[in-house]
């Protein structure tokens, strides 16, 4: 596990000097907490690698950039390949050899053998480089999910690659904030890939990789895309396969050389992870927080499922002064703004797992590839809007309009009379197309959210539910719950895997029927009844909370004065309208809207422009934690 960057130059050698090498060694050194234990460097006439690695395996010839094959290849590498032995046997019977144990050399020797169909056989997660000397041919690859990040960018005079945006940021001055993306932003309150704040940054999208030969223009593809493939089956199938797929991710998830904890919410994907997990070791420790606000905290459930399984339990209560201190390196550490409150509380349950631990299970992904949010269930509950004449729809979408906003009934007649496609975004929906134009001075009816969605819907099957899983696993996944994870957890130097987006457990899920998701009165209800006897009944049909965070208190409380001021102070005026954002926030306090999501997402942009733009924040991150 690590955080590398690079650069290859364009057409041209790079010229031999200490100025390059430093600015790499810079780019390399920012990203110090995703890899405090070791470092590494190579440097050619056409490339520059660099790398920061986290030990969590003792594998002899560890050590990255790693060469292969006489030194033709070079690999930087973050991440866990979790069938690398059994690749390495393959190989093995065909001749390739290995002066390591790593699954680093293998990825490489299995490109050397496939070229770029090597992606095709790897299971787990990963973002590399590998540079061909021979062939002057870079090749790059991000994982099926997106659980490991990989931005580059593309400038005259090359190409530079890292694992986090703020290590291209390094030595310059400022960068211009991409409008466009910054509409999405405010819309799907995180910015959807591959687009970033920064207009000459990009992500590689999940599934994708990028191929750039010498004296030719860098070139992107996928290898792989999600879909979703119901077939007929019946319960009992179902329970078996999806047993059978997490059993084995949980098993391969627990390799590791050093200790192995988990996060524990109140839910039941955590506690089947954890439950799972303790198969394969009797002494994991799990970790929780939880806030003091009445219905915002789940350590006294997480320590009553930790008791049920045998497992030990550490928990910890998060305050509003803990939140303030520690804002803007959560900001910092996230790269572009997110505006999911659930940072916090990962933020600070990794810090406090990090000190006794350096790897963690989490049950990200779950909901996405099994059917888990309540929304989910809405095309169910709207179903016979489809019979109504599109003449009569019309009708009824005109009446609802005009009636007053917070009218029963005035939202559902809204939602039955719009199409899926203009009215679900994904998980998180903070403003729309009107509103924003009361927010944002730099409003543009080219940019609505319907161009980020319209080709994701245009992709999946007529099934709605289909539909909708598809959107979240396409934007909100990758751009929000797996951003969260990665960047709050490498914050404290700690790896995180997540064993529910594995592609054999994919390949389980994808093939439920609707019924299997969304039937019987809940959500994900054939991995619920897989789950029956192996975590307590209580957690069994719970309803979700996830480590919810009281921002709507605090805002009107501990938070407030803060806000105010920050809104003041941000040097945002020619992007956001500031009285608007003022109006919001009085509204709130004075109980006529919940507007604290929509708060929230302007904070965080203004928070995230102050460090990142204007630069008069100056984020201290925590010392990096040691072998």
């Amino acid at each position: 596990m690590c955080g590398f960057c690079g650069y290859i130059a364009n057409d041209h050698r790079l010229q031999p000097g200490n100025h390059k090498q430093n600015k790499m060694t810079a780019r390399a050194e920012i990203i110090n907490h995703r890899g405090p234990d070791d470092a590494g460097y190579y440097t050619d006439d056409q490339v520059q690698l660099a790398f920061r690695r986290l030990s969590i395996i003792d594998l002899a010839g560890g050590h990255q950039p790693l060469p292969y094959e006489n030194e033709r290849y070079y690999i930087i590498f973050n991440g866990e390949i979790y069938n690398y032995v059994e690749l390495r046997n393959q190989l093995k019977k065909k001749g390739f050899q290995f002066e390591t144990t790593s699954d680093t050399e293998v990825i490489v020797a299995l490109y050397a053998d496939r070229g770029i169909d090597c992606v095709n056989e790897l299971r787990g997660m990963f973002a590399f480089i590998i540079w061909d000397k021979e062939e002057r041919t870079l090749f790059a690859a991000r994982d099926h999910f997106g659980i490991k990040p990989f931005y580059y960018m593309e400038k005259e005079e090359g190409i530079f690659f890292a694992s986090e945006m703020k290590s291209m940021l390094v030595g310059e001055n400022t960068h211009p904030v991409a409008e466009e993306a910054l509409q999405y932003y405010l819309t799907f309150q995180f910015v959807p890939e591959p687009q970033t704040l920064a207009a000459d940054i990009k992500c590689l999208e999940p599934g994708h990789y990028l191929l750039k030969k010498d004296g030719e223009p860098l070139t992107k593809k996928a290898f792989w895309e999600p879909s979703f493939a119901p077939v007929e089956q019946t319960l009992g199938d179902a329970k078996k396969k999806i047993q059978d797929a997490l059993i084995n991710s949980v098993k391969i998830h627990m390799r590791s050389d050093v200790p192995v904890g988990a996060f524990l919410s109140s839910g039941i994907d955590s506690t089947s992870i954890v439950a799972l997990a303790k198969r394969y070791n009797e002494q994991i420790k799990t970790f929780t927080v939880g806030f003091a606000s009445k219905g915002y905290n789940e350590i006294d459930i997480a320590q009553d499922s930790a008791d049920k399984l045998g497992v030990q339990n550490n928990s910890l209560e998060i305050t509003p002064e803990m939140v303030l201190e520690e804002l803007p390196k959560i900001v910092w550490h996230l790269d572009n703004p997110v505006a999911d409150p659930a940072a916090i509380p990962n933020y600070f349950v990794a810090r406090e797992a990090r000190k006794q631990v350096k790897v963690v299970l989490s049950g990200e992904g779950s909901d996405e590839l099994f059917g888990g949010y309540n929304i989910y269930r809405e095309p169910l509950a709207l179903n016979w809007f489809d019979k109504v004449p599109k003449l009569g729809k019309n009708l009824l979408h005109a009446i609802a309009r005009q009636m007053p906003v917070g009218m029963r009934g005035r939202s559902y007649l809204l939602r039955g009379t719009t199409p899926l496609s203009q009215r679900y975004v994904g998980n998180a929906f903070i403003f729309d197309e009107e509103e924003k134009k009361f927010v944002l001075k730099t409003y543009s009816d080219q940019a609505r959210f319907t161009k980020i969605t319209d080709p994701i819907y245009s992709q999946a099957s007529k099934n709605k539910l289909d539909q909708m899983q598809l959107v979240d696993l396409k934007t909100w996944l990758r751009g929000d719950i797996l951003t969260v994870a990665d960047r709050m957890t490498m914050a404290h130097s700690l790896e995180l895997r997540v064993p529910f987006l594995d592609v054999h457990v994919f390949e389980a899920a994808r093939t439920l029927p609707a019924a299997l998701r969304t039937g019987e009165g809940t959500t994900k209800y054939a991995f619920r009844e897989a789950m029956r006897g192996i975590v307590p009944d209580s957690i069994l049909f719970r309803k979700k909370l996830g480590f919810p965070v009281p921002i709507r208190i605090w805002l009107k409380d501990e938070l407030h004065d803060w806000a105010v001021n920050l809104i003041h102070e941000s040097n945002t005026d020619a992007l956001i309208n500031k009285s608007y954002a003022l109006k919001l926030l009085d509204d709130h306090c004075s109980g006529k809207a919940d507007n604290s999501r929509k708060i929230w997402t302007i904070l965080m942009f203004m928070l995230w422009h102050q460090i990142f733009i204007e630069k008069t924040v100056t984020v201290h991150p925590e010392p990096a934690f040691q072998a």
